[in-house]
């Protein structure tokens, strides 16, 4: 699915050895048991397994959101994105939190506990969730109208513009379905140890939406500006129906995965056979961590529909960035945190708090090294990046560089998003999750504050980036508290080497982002470039700046986890 926001992980890998079935599956300890160890660790490698995966299928998706704004254009394809984030936030109330958080772990510990390494138990729990999955996509779809009368104001936007997020809504909300049915597949696959279909999978919906558009254009063409009022039943239901095809056909395409991992899917119906009392002790506090997400979701979504009007950006402009932000957040961040959570959660099972603290240090170290250089291109390089990646059709260049201003303001959202995630996941390892979901109560708070206060002072073309910072220091504040209840919980977190790594990372950071700033200014364009050919110039020559500068400038730092980055790349391509 696409353009949701605040998704949760539902993969994660199991730490068990090879087992008898002749099914390989990965350890937390290290790479597949047929393989001999890397240098360097597991979580880099495993890390890595992910991260190409995720970067293919995210790069397709930007190939179809772009297409998306094309055919669709600024207004109408507002309207689309605030239908699309609806089945995003109600997954999310459902599954998505209670996934991560809850079940994972317990896949974990019965995969170890269970003669039959957790299978009949798994059969029973996918049974149950398919069901309860069903039963409440129906009556979501069947309650659109007032869902999307709560996302929406009477008094900023036109009933034309409601009349359309409620159709579209009609025809996306049955995703929820197809999405649960993809995440609990990848959750049943990654504790097996098998990581490439769940990362690879989405392309398959890319793909399909992709061909959607194409369709699109080659059936109604770009000659007329789409509005709310003047657009079609036939090119909604054509939008609409074609998003719902590429959830339905990434969900099918997990299903071969199951039995290569040796997993036959077989209808056991028994819900008390699942301990639902323990699940749902540890899932209220998830639906209350989630609830408030998506109180915020809601505002935000609010806001930005305020803004609807000609040159400002709005959901879709919002829903581009914020893609491109958990492009970054998703490569690295989930990547790291989804090869961490089943060590960190069996070190917690057995009271070894210190290797979780370790854990969680390595996590962070990591994902600042990894993301510095990507909050860097995204900071300098933001104009040529939106123009190269949405301009066209119904996108022009204003709308684009418009959308670069959004993309300047998220890139320091980045790196607060990423460590705010570890810390949580770490909450989970530790059946944390009425911790987590208490600390969450005040950050959304301070999040729908800021959504607010910034759209009641901003003019309504800055609104985008104004929500962006708003989600950015929600992040920080999140990271902040949770650092500190973190270390009351689980001993000292040996702050002081984050500390002196961070350091290091912003001092390479900043040169690069200097040396950068004042090339791409000495380029046609400056940084504002008036179309795709100069936007390839300065993202060549200011990309190749951003990472030679960074690269060279931590190697004399001594930043250990590039060291460790760059020594994995010379020893594969010494093989």
């Amino acid at each position: 699915m696409n353009g949701g926001l605040y998704r949760s992980t539902h993969a994660a890998p199991d730490g068990q050895p090879p087992r008898q079935d002749g099914v390989t599956v990965i350890s937390v300890d290290g790479p597949p048991q047929e393989s001999p160890a890397e240098p360097g660790g597991s979580t880099a490698g495993q890390s890595a397994i992910m991260a190409v995966g995720s970067l293919v299928s995210r790069v397709i998706g930007f190939v179809r959101n772009a297409l998306i704004g094309m055919v669709l254009g600024e207004a109408v394809g507002d309207a689309y994105t605030g239908a699309q984030f609806l089945p995003g936030q109600i997954y999310e109330l459902l599954l998505g939190g209670i996934l991560s958080s809850v079940l994972i772990p317990l896949l974990v510990r019965r995969r170890k506990a269970d003669p039959d390494g957790g299978q009949e138990f798994t059969q029973r729990l996918l049974s149950f969730a398919v069901v309860m999955l069903g039963v409440a996509t129906a009556l979501v779809v069947l309650a659109a109208p007032l869902i999307t009368a709560i996302q929406t104001s009477s008094d900023t936007t036109s009933p034309a513009f409601r009349d359309l997020v409620t159709a579209f809504a009609y025809l996306i909300l049955p995703i929820i379905f197809f999405t649960g049915l993809s995440a609990l597949i990848a959750a049943v696959l990654n504790v097996r140890g098998h990581f490439a279909a769940p990362m690879w999978a989405p392309i398959l919906n890319n793909v399909v939406v992709i061909a959607v558009c194409g369709v699109f254009l080659l059936v109604f063409g770009t000659d007329k500006e789409l509005t709310p009022e003047n657009i079609t039943a036939g090119e909604i239901a054509l939008i609409g129906l074609g998003t719902l095809l590429g959830m339905v056909v990434q969900a099918l395409g997990l299903l071969p995965a199951l039995r290569k991992v040796g997993f036959r899917w077989a209808w056991r119906w028994n819900p008390r056979a699942l301990g639902l009392g323990e699940i749902g002790s540890l899932a209220g506090w998830m639906l209350c961590y989630v609830g408030a997400n998506q109180i915020a979701v809601f505002a935000l979504v609010r806001a930005l529909n305020g803004s609807e009007g000609e040159d400002n950006p709005g959901a879709l402009a919002f829903n581009n960035v914020f893609l491109l932000m958990m492009m970054a957040h998703g490569i690295i961040g989930v990547s790291v945190m989804t090869a961490l959570l089943p060590k960190m959660s069996a070190a917690a099972a057995d009271g070894r708090l210190h290797e979780v603290s370790e854990d969680l240090t390595r996590g962070i170290k990591l994902v600042s090294a990894a993301l510095a250089p990507i909050v860097v291109v995204y900071a300098v390089l933001s104009g040529p990046i939106a123009v190269f990646l949405f301009q066209g059709g119904r996108i022009t260049n204003s709308d684009a560089l418009a959308m670069g201003t959004v993309l300047t303001v998220a890139a320091f959202a980045v790196l607060p998003l990423s460590i705010s995630f570890l810390c949580t996941n770490a909450f989970y390892a530790l059946q944390g999750n009425k911790t987590a979901a208490l600390i969450n109560l005040p950050v959304v708070a301070i999040r729908i504050t800021g959504y607010f206060v910034l759209a009641a002072i901003l003019n309504e073309s800055l609104i985008a980036a104004g929500m962006t910072a708003a989600n950015g220091i929600s992040y920080l504040v999140s990271a902040l508290i949770s650092l500190a209840v973190l270390r009351r919980r689980i001993g000292r977190l040996n702050l002081g080497s984050v500390v002196t790594a961070l350091l290091k990372v912003a001092v390479a950071a900043g040169v690069a982002a200097g040396l950068a700033y004042l090339v791409v200014r000495l380029l046609p364009g400056s940084g504002a470039p008036d179309g795709r050919v100069e936007a390839i110039l300065q993202l060549a020559v200011g990309g190749a700046v951003i990472m030679v500068a960074y690269l060279g400038t931590a190697l004399l730092l001594r930043v250990q986890e590039v060291s460790q980055v760059v020594g994995m790349v010379r020893r594969k391509i010494g093989r």
